[in-house]
Formats: structure tokens, sequence, C-alpha cells
């Protein structure tokens, strides 16, 4: 049994080569990530002409791309919520978009023979509760008006039944991590990928950008930020616009079924299942929520565990959701580029913002560049993100010394300063700061993971302090007699 950090997919897959940045740059294009989206967007420069590097704060893939389910699939349950908003085109050109990146990915992965265990699968939208037999309804009808060939289901291929489902044959499943490794193997030839290396802060000159990163300092006449959540406020203002949703999620021996599924009803449940070697795994995300109404993590995953019983791997994810269900690919300021917000569906949109982000920085016309500006309005939403993140942060506030610790974690202050002491099973003592470098939000301890998580923004810690992924850059690293103070600007953070 393996608990903590580690998911079936870092579990099953190695890549030692990596290089970090020590020196200064001068290029066309700056990639920031290293997951998905970040390497599709360099995959589709490679032959560019232009000097791109890319940089990654910690390994290429260690931010959601290991934590997802790695399904590609485009019945992803939100067609009716933008037909609602929108209207059938928009609808129609999303669900075309879906089909269009899991082709992209395909060829990527049969013409240059990546070995990511793909697999076609059938794909299953189902409901457990008869409650939401009108919403899946909706879906169902909608998905045909829009020309998608659906049908009615019963079962499983395992025969468990449920309420009301319907399906898909043309999708797939992978493993994402062995896909980036090779995906990585082959940019890599042409643009440099530096790892280890993160970008501290963004600062626009006249006609080019400098980022300053922890060893070095690069030049760039355009930047793409291809990371999970963008650290920086201004110009984006992300805090107003999306929500962050956390799942749970686990990995157990099983048997083998050639099958994918996900519920929409209010269980929120999702299924699919991958063979390493001689032993059969099926993937179980259950209990998915919106992070200012998690309130107590471990037992969230005590309620994983409840529906699975045994289990091999047992992780988190946190995805980044838009008010309108589309996600933001595009230019945001002056040859400054974004590329996030895919509302749990980050393996073919990450393939798709590739395609999109790349054609945009070479000024090219791209088919979905309207469809997923980044500077389109949806005043619902900053409504809504709003009050989840005022109410992630005073939910904290108020509520900070939790019951649920038993005692394990105490709240103090060093020089004036707010930490948190984590005492682990053998009495050593693990101090941080408890404020989130970023917006200040405070933190909550993940004991199950031995994790510090901020419910605000999604920035992780881990037991003693250092960033694991952002928004943060900086850690929040303590000792029994000095803690750090942060403070924050409109184009990252800065150490004072």
């Amino acid at each position: 049994m393996v608990i903590g950090m580690e998911t079936l997919w870092t579990a099953t897959s190695i890549d030692n080569n990596y290089k970090e940045l020590n020196k200064d740059l001068d290029v066309d294009i700056l990639i920031i990530g290293g997951g998905i989206a970040g390497l599709s967007i360099a995959y589709n420069l490679l032959d560019s002409r232009k000097k791109v590097v890319l940089l990654e704060a910690n390994r290429v893939g260690s931010g959601v791309t290991s934590r997802t389910t790695g399904k590609i699939t485009y019945l992803q349950g939100h067609y009716f919520d933008i037909y609602k908003r929108y209207g059938r085109y928009v609808a129609k050109k999303y669900l075309n978009s879906q089909k269009e990146a899991i082709q992209m990915l395909k060829r990527i992965i049969e013409d240059n023979k990546i070995k990511c265990d793909l697999a076609k699968v059938s794909s299953y939208l189902f409901i457990d509760d008869i409650k939401y037999l009108d919403r899946i309804k909706e879906e169902e009808d909608i998905l045909k008006d829009i020309g998608c060939k659906v049908e009615k289901a019963k079962n499983f291929p395992n025969k468990k039944k449920f309420s009301y489902g319907i399906k898909v044959e043309d999708t797939y499943t992978f493993h994402p991590l062995k896909y980036l490794y090779g995906l990585k193997k082959i940019i890599n030839k042409k643009i440099p990928i530096y790892e280890k290396s993160r970008v501290l802060n963004i600062e626009k000159k006249d006609n080019y950008y400098l980022a300053t990163c922890n060893n070095g300092v690069i030049k760039a006449k355009k930047i793409i930020v291809a990371s999970h959540y963008p650290y920086f406020i201004k110009p984006f203002f992300m805090p107003l616009k999306v929500t962050l949703e956390k799942s749970y999620i686990s990995a157990f021996a099983d048997k083998s079924y050639n099958y994918s599924a996900i519920s929409i009803d209010k269980k929120s449940t999702s299924i699919r299942f991958y063979k390493d070697g001689d032993i059969n795994y099926k993937i179980y995300l259950y209990g998915s929520c919106n992070t200012a109404s998690e309130g107590n993590i471990n037992e969230r995953f005590l309620k994983l565990k409840r529906e699975v019983n045994n289990y091999n791997y047992l992780w988190s994810n946190i995805d980044i959701m838009t008010g309108d269900f589309l996600p933001f690919m595009g230019e945001i300021a002056d040859n400054l580029y974004i590329a996030t917000g895919y509302n749990t569906w980050g393996m073919t949109n990450g393939v798709l913002a590739g395609k999109v982000i790349s054609d945009l920085v070479m000024g090219y016309c791209n088919t979905y560049e309207e469809l997923f500006n980044p500077k389109r309005k949806i005043y619902s939403n900053m409504l809504l993100a709003m009050v989840s993140s005022f109410k992630s942060y005073t939910t904290e506030l108020i509520f900070h010394k939790k019951k649920w610790y038993n005692g394990k974690v105490s709240f103090s202050k060093v020089n004036g300063k707010d930490v948190a002491i984590y005492i682990d099973n053998i009495g050593r003592r693990h101090i941080v700061y408890s404020k989130c470098p970023h917006l200040k939000c405070n933190l909550v301890f993940n004991e199950e993971e031995k994790t510090w998580d901020c419910p605000c923004h999604g920035s992780r810690f881990d037991i003693d302090g250092y960033v694991i992924s952002g928004p943060s850059n900086y850690n929040i690293v303590c000792n029994e007699d000095k803690c750090y103070n942060f403070s924050s600007d409109s184009y990252g953070e800065k150490q004072v």
C-alpha cells in the first residue's frame, strides 16, 4: 500500500533525465509549465524556426497531469450547460474541438511511436440517483442534436447496473506520464526543457518581457503561461474568474474491463481501468467538491476508503473550473498568453491548447480562438469565484483550530508570525508559516498526503513547507525561532 504524494502514474513510470536552468537566456518564446498543455504547445512549435524554451518549476508532469485519471473522451457531461448559456452552435463547436483533440493526440502517439498504453474504450455517462434523470436526459438530447452518436445503456460491461446511462464508443485511455515523458524526449531534440526552474516574476518592458527565475533571467518576446494556476494576479485577475474543484482518487487491484465512466449526479464518481504488468487496476474517483466547501480533508478521504474498502494508491487532484465550462486559451495582454481552466478535462483540452496557442503566437488563425478567448465576459462566474474565495478565506480564519486534527496540529506564533506545527508519528515537529504566500489564505493540513493545502487558490506545500505547486512561488519553511514573511505584487510574489 502506497500513501502520500505518489500516484499510480508516478509509481509506474520513470524519467531521471532532466536539467536545470543555470544561465540567462534571450528567446523568442518562453513557455512556463511542463504539463500536457506546455509540452503540447512546445511540440507544435518544433518547426517554427523560433527560439523557444520551456521552464517547469518542479519536474515535467509533476502537477495535475500526474494526478489525473488519464481519460481521453468527449463525453464530459457539460454540453447542456454550454447549450443553455451559448446555444447549439457553441455546444457543437466545443464537441468538435474535443473530437479534434483526441485525433491530434492519437496522431502524435502514432507518428512518434510513443509507448503510453493507449487503449480504445467505451465511455459511459450515468446516474445512480433517479432524481437526476431529467438532467442526464437533457444532456442526451443535446448530444444527439449536435451530431453525437450516443446509445442508451443499462449497465457497465461488468453487468453492474445504474439508474440511467448513455455511452459512446470512440474514446480512449492512456498512461499520462508515459505519454509526457515520450513527448519530452522528442521536444528536447530542438527545444530545451529546464526543470526545477521556477519563474518568480514577470516584468513587462517596451517590446519584451523579463522573466526572473530561481537560477537565471530570461528575456522573451512572447510568454505563454501554461501552468495550472498562474501565480500573478494582474493582468488576468484569475481569482475572480475561476473556482477550484477537488477530487479524491484511488487505484486498486481489480478485474480488467474495457470502459471508462463518469456520473453527473451528486455522488460524483469516475471509473477507468489500467493494466500494469500482471496487475489490473481500477481507478476510482469519488466525492468531488468545491474547495470552498471541502471542510475536513481527512473525512473526504475516509469516505473514499469506505467506497473501495482496499486500495494500492490514494491521492487527490484539483481542477480549475470556469463559469461557462469552456477553457481559457489565448492572449491576455500584449504577447502574454494563457492556457488553463479545463473543467476536469485537461487531457483533451491540454492537447487542444497546444494547437490553439501555438497558432496564435505564430500569427495564424485558429478555428477555436474566439470560443476559448480568455477575455470573454463571464459575469456570473466572477460573483461565484468571489464568494468561493471569500468563503474559503473566512472559513479557515474562523475555524482555524480544527477538532479533526486530533491534537497532531497546533497553531502558534514565532516572532509575531502565525505558524502551524504538525507532530508526526515518531514525535518530530514540522513547523510552517500557516498562511499561503500567494494571498494570505490560511492553510489546511492534509494528513493523508502529508501536505499543507490552500483552499482559496490551490497552492500545496510539503510537510516541511516546501512548495509543491502554485500559484504560490515561495516556501513556508519555518524553524523554532525564525519564520519568513511574504508580500505579493501584480506579476508575482516577492520575498521581503
